[in-house]
């Protein structure tokens, strides 16, 4: 373990920032260059979008694919407003127009949103 003052008798575990706990217990989110990243510091995009022949997709951008368990979220939305959905990188879109339904969930799970359309 590298540690601060490491192999010395002040050695002590590196701890999270957050939470306080050892850096190897800790299960705070963090994005691609291992900062801690919550999900209010993740502010998301709503949009509607028309597809072929006149439909409608919501489509949430602004996720960090590393610090947000993104599948999960789609689960989550394709199960509240009833309707299919996929991910593409970090976007999810999902079949309709949920804008603010889909907003509603996503800033009770601690995200900030703007519905644009």
């Amino acid at each position: 373990m590298s540690g601060l003052f490491a192999g010395t008798p002040l050695e002590r575990p590196v701890r999270c920032e957050v939470c306080e706990e050892p850096r190897d217990r800790c299960a705070c989110p963090r994005g691609a260059h291992g900062e801690v990243l919550l999900p209010k510091d993740q502010p998301l995009r709503i949009s509607r979008e028309q597809r072929r022949k006149g439909k409608a997709v919501t489509v949430v951008t602004g996720f960090d694919p590393a610090a947000s368990d993104v599948g999960g979220i789609l689960r989550q939305l394709k199960a509240a407003c009833a309707a299919g959905g996929t991910m593409t990188r970090a976007d999810i879109e999902i079949q309709g127009d949920h804008c603010h339904r889909v907003a509603t969930i996503l800033q009770g799970l601690g995200y900030p949103t703007r519905v644009h359309g």
